[in-house]
């Protein structure tokens, strides 16, 4: 059963709204309905509370349904209270400007990797991650040490969700050669983008991890083969677990100072 299924009409309304924002760009009811496993009376129901709720913003002259302000107004203040990008922001900024090269800073988003903010390298590479993409855990260095930290049975639930596509000859595409690279993980503290998503793109990652071990997000350095190595990459691990640990210790302190 899946978990809109299980969270009943709510569930399904939040699914047809990832579903449009899963477009990128304004879209048709036909488009959403090409992809929507909901019937058109269901789906129509869903988009008309949606856009009624401003969840969703409907363009009259192109037809065009996108996320709505309100949508943009909650997606704001999450961002500011409930994940660690404020928090982060200046050690992004003094990780980047120390190794010149591109810094990511990640969450878990159930079974995805969440990109919260990412500073630019000094030469900037086009490559998939932007701040609010979600990208696959189990081939991406910040995916892969927040899922080294992750407690059992929700790490079970998580490989059980990952789809083991080969994006690259290099992809772990099992879920025992991810456990094995996990177990690695856990021993070294740090972990690796092997061009495992995408060709020519590597990172080495750190968790961000509580006091009690558990995983609050990812930090990761990440370059290109032409520009970098692994080896020289893997210089950085001290710098990174610094500035995860410095992360961390703001994050459990952040609420008391804003009483403060």
């Amino acid at each position: 059963m899946s978990r809109d299924t299980e969270d009943g009409t709510v569930g399904k309304a939040l699914a047809v709204l990832d579903q449009v924002a899963a477009f990128g760009h304004p879209v048709r009811f036909g488009e959403i309905l090409s992809k929507s496993a909901y019937p058109k009376p269901t789906l129509y129901r869903f988009v008309q509370t949606l856009t009624n709720q401003g969840m969703l913003s409907y363009d009259p002259d192109r037809q065009t349904y996108a996320p709505g302000v309100r949508l943009v107004r909650l997606a704001h203040a999450a961002w500011a209270q409930s994940t660690l990008a404020p928090v982060a922001r200046p050690y992004l900024d003094a990780l980047s400007a120390d190794v010149g090269e591109t810094v990511h800073l990640a969450q878990l988003d159930n079974a995805q990797v969440l990109y919260l903010d990412k500073r630019n390298a000094v030469q900037p590479v086009q490559m998939y991650s932007q701040a609010g993409k979600v990208g696959p855990a189990y081939c991406t260095g910040v995916g892969k040490v927040m899922l080294a930290f992750t407690p059992e049975p929700q790490l079970d639930r998580i490989i059980a969700q990952q789809s083991f596509h080969a994006f690259t000859p290099e992809t772990l595409t099992t879920p025992d050669a991810l456990m094995e690279e996990l177990d690695n993980i856990v021993a070294r503290g740090y972990g690796f983008d092997r061009e495992e998503h995408e060709p020519g793109i590597i990172c080495i990652a750190v968790p961000i991890l509580t006091e009690k071990g558990r995983p609050l997000g990812g930090l990761s350095v990440t370059s290109t083969t032409a520009r970098q190595s692994l080896d020289k990459l893997e210089k950085l691990a001290p710098m990174l677990q610094q500035t995860a640990r410095d992360i961390a210790y703001d994050a459990a302190h952040w609420h008391i100072k804003d009483e403060d």
